[in-house]
């Protein structure tokens, strides 16, 4: 049997930051971590969505897909396409960039496509306002979500907390 992958998407400039959590978060699924660098310079939607759908392409049935913050929001725009979708899919401290969230027009996800993922963040984000996961769930209606009292950012002491839910999602 292959091992399964965990296919992690970091957060605008957050490779090295993203990178203990991604480690983690791979031991506690026992998967293969395929985390690829992300452009620091081009933070355009299609400069990180090409690379996204190319790993998605790659991706097994049984592999798990993770996003970070800005990598969150790349990934819910590659979701739109309906072209790639995984089975299950964890997006962590997802920016609003709607109106009443930092209201940056040319980030707004346009909508889901035929994946329903489970969105989480930690009541004391200090860089995504918690306040982000009300408006990113009025949006995502039939999404599980999840707040974590605790963890920060960078969901610091929930990796195992986090790889339970993606087991549990993979068989909804």
């Amino acid at each position: 049997m292959t091992q399964r992958r965990l296919f992690f998407i970091h957060g605008a400039g957050g490779y090295a930051d993203d990178g203990p959590l991604a480690e983690a978060l791979a031991a506690a699924l026992d998967a293969t971590l395929d985390m690829p660098r992300f452009s620091d310079d081009d933070m355009s939607i299609e400069a990180w969505a090409r690379p996204i759908r190319e790993r998605l392409e790659g991706l097994d049935a049984d592999d798990h897909v993770v996003a970070h913050s800005f990598g969150a929001t790349v990934l819910m725009h590659v979701f739109a396409e309906a072209r790639l979708a995984p089975r299950s899919a964890v997006l962590l401290a997802m920016p609003n960039w709607g109106p009443d969230g930092w209201d940056i027009p040319q980030y707004v996800f346009p909508g889901t496509g035929s994946l329903l993922p489970s969105v989480h963040h930690c009541v004391d984000d200090d860089v995504v306002p918690v306040e982000h996961l009300d408006l990113n769930a009025a949006f995502l209606p039939s999404a599980p979500v999840h707040r974590h009292p605790v963890g920060g950012h960078q969901f610091d002491g929930l990796a195992d907390v986090l790889a339970a839910e993606l087991n549990t999602a993979e068989n909804r």
